[in-house]
């Protein structure tokens, strides 16, 4: 229900886009042939965008509908003060890579709380408040104060990000954090010194990671709004034998 009634605003929202906008992106859409081999559909008749060059690390020619051909740079250059932006398709492949990341830290968050156990309570919070293994049951018992440690930290980076981005202007890395390898002054603890080859095959890693993260996310707040219980609950009861089969005995005789 509430994904039927999050569509609904949705569609009511586009309603109200002014139309100059939708002709353009269809002008833009209509601009851009679909002409080349996808590696994701290859049984497409129409293939991918020509956008979809091949150029970004994991790019599979994966665009049905035309995503890609989108000219979002409008949208944020009055923003950059001045200076050059990404591209279009870097623009899609940053937002692609920071949902991306936060889907792997949903995932992580789903399913710690229920391997690895809860923060222990105290007086101040609440004894039990830190004990529920459900992540949308606890966000109802979590304490405010802990909520906003959360938001402010996530803020911070998302504020760095965008510096960032205006700072790098054109020549930014999409997803570029400033962390590990790479070009410039940067954090790098673990001393990471990949080869070309290597680094490439680490970012192809990264975004492959962040679009099962993306889709498991999803999965996991579906089956936690649906059932009420933690994923450990849920996998625990699939790995079990039905009672029809512990009935049945086995089936290989003993012995053999």
């Amino acid at each position: 229900m509430k994904l039927v009634v999050i569509a609904s605003l949705l569609s009511s929202a586009a309603a109200f886009t002014p139309s100059s906008t939708k002709q353009a992106a269809q002008k833009a859409l209509n601009a851009v042939p679909f002409n080349r081999p996808s590696e994701a559909l290859p049984f497409s008749k129409n293939g991918c965008p020509a956008t979809l060059d091949g150029s970004l690390p994991g790019d599979a020619g994966f665009d049905p509908v035309g995503f890609s051909t989108t000219p979002i740079v409008d949208l944020f250059d009055s923003k950059s003060g001045g200076k050059d932006t990404m591209s279009d398709l870097y623009w899609l492949r940053e937002a692609e890579i920071t949902h991306g990341r936060i889907a792997q830290l949903a995932v992580v968050g789903f399913i710690w709380p229920a391997l690895f156990g809860t923060f222990p309570g105290n007086e101040w919070t609440g004894v039990d408040a830190y004990s529920y293994v459900n992540p949308l049951e606890a966000l109802d018992h979590v304490p405010g104060f802990a909520i906003s440690q959360i938001v402010a930290a996530m803020s911070w980076v998302e504020l760095k990000r965008v510096s960032l981005i205006k700072e790098q202007g054109a020549s930014r890395i999409p997803g570029d954090l400033l962390l590990g390898q790479g070009p410039g002054d940067r954090i790098n603890p673990f001393g990471l010194n990949y080869t070309p080859e290597e680094f490439y095959e680490k970012q192809v890693q990264e975004i492959k990671h962040c679009r099962l993260a993306m889709l498991g996310a999803f999965g996991l707040y579906c089956q936690a709004a649906n059932s009420g219980l933690d994923i450990k609950s849920q996998l625990g009861a699939a790995l079990q034998y039905p009672e029809w089969y512990a009935k049945a005995g086995y089936f290989i005789p003993e012995g053999i």
